[in-house]
């Protein structure tokens, strides 16, 4: 192939590139573009052609007044090459990030005759950028702790309980209004504590019936039970050496919190339909949006078990409690739906914050999250807006937020009076012997006399059940 062939392809190579090409005469107007360029831009050849270079609106560009000549580019000016990331304007108005680089023309004498600028759209190299800069600071969030978010001072009390949950290999009972987060928790305490290594199994004690609850926990053997074709290992041996998570405990059936009982005081388990005796070593962590005290007085919860789960009682407060969090929530919830959608959604309006900040929340944090996962739905702008969120929030009936959220009076469990009634009841158990109560609580004697000192309890008196 000649050269004077090669010219005539020329066309159809430049055509070809996916970068832009701009060519540009010493007074800065347009003379060629390429269609990559055509696409990057979103002006037509006709628009372009003529035009200077100033219709992009570069960032970087450097216009330079020259003596009765009008506007020179920079470029021409410095005589030299260059390459830099910057931002032009599209034709609609949107910004493009883009990396130029840009050449002198010569002709045969040496004399500059033009310039020639090439345009790379670095659009999905940018998204790809601020994800993980996304990814980095959820990591890296001084707000974060464990995945848990919050810096008011009762989510950081939570975090001190956690961390001293996560260093004792003592039963914890995590209380909490239904999407406080319970779960995360759990997680958390298994995370950092001494049974990290080792499997962390979940059960949800009010999603299914009795039989199935206790062969879901315990195993089973063939021929137990009708549909019962092959022996079935238990969530406790798959988490031996680790811990397990009973959520909902306070559904749990009667008989089995007898076995679970005996699990926890002898490390011993039966599956169902053999009697043969499997050891086990399983830390248990429970969590309940119940009042267990109040199960314990109707009879519907078994006192000694009660006392076996709650020696390390932790309470996750409402989200209405703790509305300082409700910005770092939002954010969280936030960048993670803009990873998972793709959506180029840019932020959150202050009225939408506002209404975020004023709503009492019934539905805790899952409400919050469910609200931003609507909002990602409905969203089609830059920016969420009040009328992207939920009915429920931007117009609750009359009355009803209110009446879904119950009062803290009402729903928050005080854990002083859980942990002074319990000690009262193990310690009119045992007499009075401390020794013997501490056993039974899981806790050393000295905890049990600390308790005692700060709830005033005499030993030496009479000590009835309250």
């Amino acid at each position: 192939m000649t050269g004077r062939e090669l010219d005539g392809y020329w066309k159809t190579v430049v055509n070809t590139l996916r970068d832009g090409i701009m060519i540009v005469n010493t007074r800065g107007a347009i003379v060629s573009v390429n269609k990559a360029f055509e696409k990057i831009t979103g002006y037509s050849r006709e628009e372009l052609i003529g035009r200077t270079c100033e219709i992009l609106q570069c960032e970087t560009c450097n216009a330079t007044l020259a003596n009765g000549e009008g506007k020179w580019c920079g470029f021409f000016h410095e005589g030299e090459e260059e390459e830099r990331r910057c931002r032009i304007r599209r034709k609609d108005g949107a910004l493009v990030n883009i990396l130029k680089n840009a050449a002198l023309l010569h002709d045969s004498t040496g004399a500059v005759i033009g310039a020639v600028e090439t345009l790379a759209d670095l659009s999905e190299i940018t998204e790809k950028e601020n994800q993980i800069e996304d990814f980095r600071r959820q990591l890296h969030s001084g707000d974060d702790f464990h995945g848990i978010v919050g810096s008011s001072v009762p989510m950081q009390r939570v975090f001190a309980m956690i961390e001293n949950a996560a260093a004792s290999d003592a039963p914890v009972i995590i209380y909490g209004e239904s999407g406080t987060g319970k779960e995360l928790v759990s997680r958390a305490i298994h995370q950092i504590g001494l049974r990290r290594e080792a499997p962390f199994i979940k059960v949800n004690c009010a999603s299914l019936t009795e039989s199935l609850l206790e062969s879901e926990l315990f195993g089973h053997v063939r021929g137990a039970y009708t549909g019962a074709y092959r022996d079935r290992v238990g969530r406790f041996e798959m988490a031996d050496k680790g811990d397990i998570f009973l959520d909902e405990i306070g559904d749990l059936p009667i008989p089995t919190q007898t076995k679970l009982l005996r699990v926890l005081e002898e490390k011993v388990l039966e599956r169902v339909g053999s009697s043969s005796p499997i050891t086990t070593d399983v830390r248990i962590i429970s969590a309940t949006n119940k009042d267990l005290l109040q199960l314990v007085e109707r009879g519907e919860f078994r006192k000694d078990f009660f006392f076996r789960i709650n020696v390390i009682p932790i309470f996750l407060p409402p989200l209405r409690e703790r509305s300082e969090d409700v910005p770092l929530l939002a954010e969280k919830f936030f960048r993670t739906l803009r990873l998972k959608s793709g959506k180029d959604i840019a932020g959150i309006s202050r009225d939408t914050m506002e209404l975020l900040l004023n709503h009492s929340w019934p539905g805790n944090v899952r409400e919050l999250k469910g609200a931003f996962e609507y909002a990602f739905v409905t969203c089609h702008e830059e920016i969420i807006q009040p009328h992207h969120l939920p009915e429920t929030i931007v117009n609750p009936k009359h009355g009803a937020s209110a009446a879904k959220a119950p009062t803290a009076k009402k729903r928050a469990i005080n854990l002083q009076s859980i942990e002074k009634q319990e000690l009262l009841e193990v310690l009119a158990r045992t007499g009075g012997n401390q020794s013997k109560a501490a056993q039974l609580l899981g806790v050393s004697r000295v905890t049990v006399w600390n308790r005692m000192k700060r709830y005033g309890i005499d030993a030496k008196k009479s000590i009835e059940v309250r």
